[in-house]
């Protein structure tokens, strides 16, 4: 609740700021550029300055929600609101200039200089300052107490109380409030138990504990003799909706992976680190929406032919459908066309292979070219998944890969796709020894997302529909 609260402060803020320098600017513009005397210019029957403290705004507000500027807003420092607020200002003015005033009558290209420049320093300044206010405000609630976050630690030996004991020591609240601890392994009487509750007996109760306790950031603090867990600790987390850090070695710190400025100065390694930037986050799903509904109307006519394909190849419903398991290991109902025959599974959940009986002749062709998939558009509308990312799998899948490959869950911290790097490089799996192999290439993706490598996916997986080569 109080990051919507803080949230809805930053919006109100740059709406009002944005509306305050769209009014001065456009002044400007009447009466320097166009030399329009004070007496002549009447604004409150002006229908166009109106409209301009209306949309203009909206554009500001659009523009910092896509580059992700109300996302974890109590983690923002006032030199990082600065370089946010003077970048974006910047690429908001160009687009305002190339759409809005280039066309402007002006009597010296000296004018269009004048504008951006007037647009650029209104803009950046009546933005900045009643956000650094609010930045401030919430920096000195933090370091006061006043605003916190509820902090669980993972650990219970001397590394774990060595950092307690050096965060109580320092003059400035970091903000972390500690519930309490996990043990990465059942034990009696841990020297962290003299400074906080122990919660749960495990690592196994990791989840529920999140949920009840509210927890906002987990601190990974293990002993030497602990770290052969740090991978299975890692994995348990990759489910949590929190910020997760880490105590590092002195080898972390060599190689520059360590966040100096974490709590109050205390080097931290951040684990939980955005897979992608905010902006092209949010382009992706807008982009995922956007093509997902344009392709499902213009493939009305592919979708009814599937349809009566698949109805006249073999009894049983048109369209198959099953539990998946999506982002932060949330189930969801999956979309395909039937490629099998009904009651495939009757005997329990199995892969098929590429002699696989259940499969009808109509299923074959659809799954060469992919085009069983078709009806995951909706999925994708409806936000349980993505145009490109990682293939769903069940449940039953799932707990038999992370026994082998626990980095398994490293792959639920994204939406799931319709198609991915594994499904375009290896095709479907038939084992899950082979569902192993083809993780490597989702592990590959997932480290290096971007709005390119998913057009370079959707290309190669609309050439293989084409060429009907899917395996």
């Amino acid at each position: 609740m109080k990051t919507r609260i803080l949230a809805l402060k930053y919006i109100i803020s740059d709406f009002f700021a944005a509306a305050i320098s769209w009014g001065l600017f456009y002044s400007y513009r009447k009466v320097f550029v166009e030399n329009i005397s004070l007496n002549s210019f009447d604004v409150l029957n002006n229908t166009t300055f109106f409209l301009g403290l209306t949309v203009i705004p909206l554009f500001w507000v659009g523009l910092y929600y896509f580059a992700g500027e109300y996302r974890n807003l109590m983690r923002k420092s006032r030199l990082q609101e600065l370089a946010a607020t003077f970048k974006l200002t910047l690429v908001g003015s160009v687009i305002l200039f190339f759409f809005l005033i280039l066309d402007d009558y002006i009597t010296s290209y000296k004018n269009y200089y004048n504008s951006f420049f007037t647009l650029f320093t209104l803009q950046s300044l009546i933005t900045y300052f009643p956000r650094l206010f609010i930045t401030s405000s919430t920096i000195r609630k933090i370091r006061n107490g006043k605003l916190y976050f509820r902090t669980l630690i993972i650990g219970a030996q001397e590394k774990a109380v060595k950092f307690i004991s050096e965060l109580d020591g320092k003059p400035k609240s970091s903000g972390n409030k500690f519930v309490g601890f996990i043990a990465v392994e059942p034990q009696n009487n841990p020297p962290l138990e003299k400074y906080l509750p122990q919660l749960g007996n495990s690592m196994d109760d990791i989840n529920t504990i999140v949920q009840e306790q509210k927890i906002d950031e987990v601190i990974i603090a293990l002993d030497y003799q602990e770290k052969n867990k740090l991978e299975r600790v890692i994995a348990k987390l990759e489910l949590l909706h929190t910020r997760t850090l880490m105590q590092p070695d002195l080898y972390d710190i060599l190689t520059g992976n360590v966040n100096t400025t974490s709590l109050y100065g205390i080097p931290l390694l951040e684990v939980t680190h955005e897979l992608m930037p905010p902006w092209q986050e949010n382009v992706k799903r807008f982009l995922d929406v956007t093509l997902s509904f344009i392709a499902m109307l213009i493939l009305i006519p592919v979708y009814i032919g599937i349809a009566i394909a698949v109805k006249t190849n073999s009894k049983g419903p048109i369209f198959y459908s099953h539990t998946r398991i999506g982002r932060f290991g949330k189930p969801f109902t999956i979309y395909k066309f039937r490629s099998m025959v009904v009651d495939a599974e009757k005997d329990g959940p199995q892969l098929s292979n590429k002699s696989d009986s259940r499969i009808t002749s109509v299923g074959k062709f659809l799954r060469k070219t992919r085009m069983d998939e078709l009806p995951q558009f909706f999925n994708v509308i409806i936000g349980n998944m993505s145009l490109v990312g990682p293939r769903p799998e069940r449940q039953f899948f799932i707990d038999q890969i992370v026994e082998r490959a626990p980095h398994y869950y490293h792959l639920l911290r994204v939406r799931p796709g319709i198609t991915s790097l594994g499904q375009v490089k290896y095709g479907y799996a038939e084992n899950v020894d082979e569902m192993i192999e083809r993780l490597r290439y989702d592990i590959i993706y997932i480290e290096n997302m971007s709005l390119y490598v998913d057009f370079k996916i959707m290309i190669y997986t609309i050439k293989t529909i084409f060429e009907a080569s899917g395996k």
